[in-house]
């Protein structure tokens, strides 16, 4: 299948975008909470997926939570107690950018945890997202799936982009000769926590734009579809002299030469 172009990428993923203004409408009207874990090998697609859907949603809503490595501090405390602080609260969407799955992926893989510490992970996850869907949280879990020569090309690509190689870590260099360890974490993870209150859905991410608007669609339709219609704003004309000569508008600067 041929990747999909700009521009009917864009065609398609704009009335979802209006779609997800309206949620965001549904959810400060409602007070529900909404929380999206995003997950996948790196160069999967997190980062774009998380733009496509926050892009126009108003930021006091949506919330994109990536956490750095644990501190000293937290390194000790009870595993998921790190990432409670940013759960949503009421009208608030949140998009998690690798989540506490991180402890049965990279965690594993990389050798940052022990075996009883992923298996306790394992075990106690299921009933940690049991807590927060009892609780009314709306909880949605995607798994952004890409070919190992898909990966190798965008890493390849972080390498040559000036404005993309902060993209590109050690951790990333190590994990290219790891794959089959994380298909093999990820299958463990998936087996051990896909449960009827959170399951987990998986999208196919080797064409990210078709991989963004299947998640969206996925998501908007496993949404309440209620309807909250836009507050009507009055819009007078102004009176008096006009803002540029009453407050002065800076000029713009003029062109560089070639």
């Amino acid at each position: 299948m041929k990747k999909l172009k700009r521009k009917h990428y864009e065609k398609q993923l704009e009335p979802m975008q209006r779609e997800l203004v309206a949620l965001a409408r549904w959810l400060a009207h409602s007070g529900k909470r909404v929380l999206v874990l995003l997950e996948g090998r790196d160069t999967a697609g997190k980062g774009g997926a998380i733009k496509a859907i926050s892009e126009h949603v108003n930021p006091r809503q949506c919330r994109v939570v990536a956490l750095p490595k644990p501190n000293d501090r937290e390194s000790t405390q009870w595993y998921f107690q790190r990432y409670v602080p940013h759960l949503p609260a009421a009208g608030e969407l949140v998009l998690f950018d690798r989540s506490w799955y991180n402890r049965a992926g990279v965690e594993k893989v990389m050798g940052f945890a022990t075996d009883a510490q992923v298996k306790a992970f394992l075990q106690q996850a299921p009933a940690f997202e049991k807590l927060l869907v009892d609780d009314g949280i709306m909880l949605f879990k995607y798994w952004l799936c890409t070919d190992q020569e898909q990966q190798e090309e965008r890493f390849a690509e972080r390498l040559e982009d000036p404005l993309k190689r902060w993209k590109l870590s050690p951790i990333d260099l190590k994990a290219r000769s790891a794959y089959a360890d994380y298909t093999r974490a990820r299958e463990a993870m998936l087996k051990a926590t896909h449960t009827k209150h959170a399951p987990w859905t998986l999208v196919d991410f080797n064409d990210q734009k078709r991989g963004r608007l299947t998640l969206i669609r996925d998501l908007l339709d496993r949404l309440p579809d209620t309807k909250v219609p836009p507050a009507e704003v009055e819009f007078p004309p102004l009176k008096g002299q006009a803002l540029k000569e009453r407050y002065g508008v800076l000029k713009p600067i003029p062109p560089f030469e070639a």
